[in-house]
């Protein structure tokens, strides 16, 4: 059977939902007739380490303490976000990354500056990204002036640009109000990468974003 190197999350008791023990060496399959993703026929994992840590509050309701390299295997469901496989098998505990809250507003911006092209807000957004700018009066002016343009706009049936309109215009408005708290941190992080997922579901495939290697370059910043 061929098995997937990926990661899994878990608490400080090395538990997930419903008490699930996980630790060296520990598998689960999932039971369930589930056909997606988020159904009780798929157990969650992710393909990297830095996606778990940035992505997981929105995907799990425990405080994640524990990360784990794993091993995947049987029917196997990839998504931008997250993966699932029937499968589980939990190797070895593994250092969680660290990400600083520069390093997660800078992967914010850079996902979306992947599907969101207005010129004054990724003028912005590079000013920001190289510390030339990072006031929460530009920050909050950015959000006005892409909140009043897109007011104007009567094509939100097309959803891509709705919700990358929604989600960056949150992105600066959170950016605005702080920058130093963990909550609203990763509250930016949460609205861009929904904006990349948004985007990257109605794009064609060779316009999909390599969420990696976004997570990757915005561990360069400072």
């Amino acid at each position: 059977m061929k098995k997937t190197i990926v990661y899994k999350l878990t608490d400080g008791d090395s538990e997930t939902r419903n008490h699930t023990q996980w630790g060296n060496n520990i598998s689960h399959t999932a039971k369930g007739d589930g056909t997606k993703l988020c159904s009780d026929g798929f157990i969650h994992y992710y393909t990297h380490p830095l996606l778990a840590v940035l992505i997981s509050p929105i995907h799990i309701s425990f405080i994640c303490q524990k990360l784990w390299e794993a091993e995947a295997s049987g029917e196997i469901i990839n998504e931008p976000l997250k993966s699932g496989c029937k499968t589980l098998k939990t190797i070895k505990e593994i250092p969680l990354p660290e990400v600083s809250e520069v390093q997660k507003i800078a992967c914010a911006i850079l996902c979306a500056k992947e599907v969101y092209k207005n010129e004054a807000w990724n003028l912005w957004a590079d000013k920001w990204l190289s510390g030339e700018d990072r006031s929460k009066e530009s920050a909050s002016a950015a959000a006005v002036a892409s909140t009043k343009r897109f007011a104007r706009y009567d094509c939100l049936s097309d959803s891509a640009a709705y919700y990358a309109t929604q989600s960056v215009t949150d992105s600066i408005y959170f950016a605005a109000i702080n920058t130093a708290t963990q909550s609203v941190t990763d509250s930016i992080y949460f609205a861009a990468i929904n904006t990349a997922k948004a985007v990257a579901d109605a794009a064609d495939a060779d316009e999909s974003i390599n969420l990696i290697a976004l997570a990757k370059k915005a561990m360069t910043y400072k």
